[in-house]
């Protein structure tokens, strides 16, 4: 396999973003990425959408894309894996470039979550739960991570404080980031006192809902060199399924999928995890931040709550996790986030890290960790500077 890299990058701002369209959006994120590689023609695109369809009544999303970026007949597709949608698109471009069967791919994701009603949007989400064995009976995503939550709670004594301090954390890091939707702080006591959504899990335990779009140039290390441009190599992608539905799983305390996709991603490499230095992760909610560390091997079973709350996972932390503000404070259109991940680990990797928040030390080796559902699908990337 060739070596891949990724050579620009582009988002639109996230949030409650009423006077732009989905395709608008895709489009400005797009556009932005080609501008900032330098390509002068696309090869290939992928397009990371979960539920369009449900949101705005829009299916056929690659050829929609591809049309209003002045490119028709361009080779493109929508990738669906619910919230993985975006990462599993990244990693379609990169297997695209490995393969040599192209040199430039976009890589995009996007999703318009707000134009919908409260009701409509919990029910499009509800699809990347079991229809039938969960979401029938009532459950819905606060409801199965509440679960997840209590089960890690009685098991190895997290609290509701070590919750809250991801959340604090992620808004200090979010607060500093021009694009997210939520650029704020809160305090521990802050978000203990918000509205209970679903009990142990306060509103500000949760991702919002977040019209957005995020796209990055992938392409061979021959086509980057030529662009004269600062680049970064994905030197791992991995990708892991389970169960769909929680209750059929051994353990719910742990996301089996991506410590899988992680040994995956590691085994593409000659690196440990140990040598990755940070990582993007998919805090959907507060304990799929602290399960994940667990889960991947960072720390063991009821380590990963003490060590956010004694910061080590902070910016200047040993391991800091979601330099971006995560989806907790960036915001979570649910296609577009794997591929923000990405963004956010070039951004640190390249220096680019913009209001305070790049790493010291200037890192060399990052990682995103994005998942769908329950974490019922995976996706890993490791990336290196070049």
């Amino acid at each position: 396999m060739r070596e891949v890299c990724v050579v620009g990058i582009g988002m639109s701002k996230w949030g409650e973003v009423w006077r732009r369209s989905l395709r608008q959006l895709f489009v400005d994120a797009a556009m932005e990425a080609i501008k900032d590689s330098g390509v002068d023609h696309l090869d290939s695109l992928y397009v990371g959408c979960m539920s369009s369809g449900m949101f705005v009544q829009q299916e056929h999303v690659g050829a929609l894309c591809a049309d209003y970026l002045g490119m028709a007949g361009l080779p493109a597709a929508r990738v669906e894996s619910a919230c993985a949608s975006g990462g599993i698109a990244v990693r379609q471009a990169f297997l695209e470039v490995a393969s040599g069967a192209s040199e430039i791919v976009m890589a995009s994701g996007v999703e318009k979550m707000t134009d919908c009603s409260g009701d409509d949007a919990t029910s499009a989400l509800a699809g990347a739960a079991d229809q039938e064995y969960e979401v029938f009976h009532g459950a819905t995503f606060p409801g199965l991570y509440a679960m997840i939550a209590h089960a890690h709670m009685d098991r190895y004594g997290t609290t509701p404080e070590m919750l809250a301090a991801v959340s604090v954390k992620n808004h200090h890091n979010g607060a500093m980031n021009p694009v997210a939707q939520y650029p704020f702080e809160v305090s521990v006591d802050r978000v203990l006192g918000s509205v209970m959504v679903a009990d142990p899990l306060h509103i500000l335990d949760c991702s919002p809902i977040t019209d957005g779009a995020a796209a990055v140039i992938v392409t061979s290390e021959e086509v980057a060199r030529k662009l004269g441009k600062p680049y970064v190599k994905i030197i791992g992608s991995g990708l892991a399924t389970d169960t769909i539905a929680i209750a059929q799983r051994d353990d719910i305390t742990a996301i089996k999928s991506a410590g899988m996709a992680l040994d995956r991603a590691l085994k593409m490499t000659n690196r440990k995890l140990s040598d990755v230095q940070f990582a993007e992760m998919h805090d959907c909610f507060t304990i799929a931040e602290i399960v994940v560390m667990e889960s991947i091997g960072l720390y063991k079973p009821g380590q990963a709550g003490p060590a956010v709350l004694a910061g080590e996972t902070a910016l200047d932390g040993k391991f800091p996790i979601n330099s971006s503000g995560g989806l907790k404070s960036k915001g979570h259109p649910v296609g577009a986030t794997g591929v923000a991940q990405v963004i956010e680990v070039f951004k640190q990797l390249t220096g680019r890290a913009e209001g305070g928040r790049q790493l010291p030390g200037s890192p060399k080796i990052g990682m995103t960790q994005n998942m769908g559902g329950t974490g019922a699908s995976s996706a890993v990337h490791i990336l290196e500077v070049a």
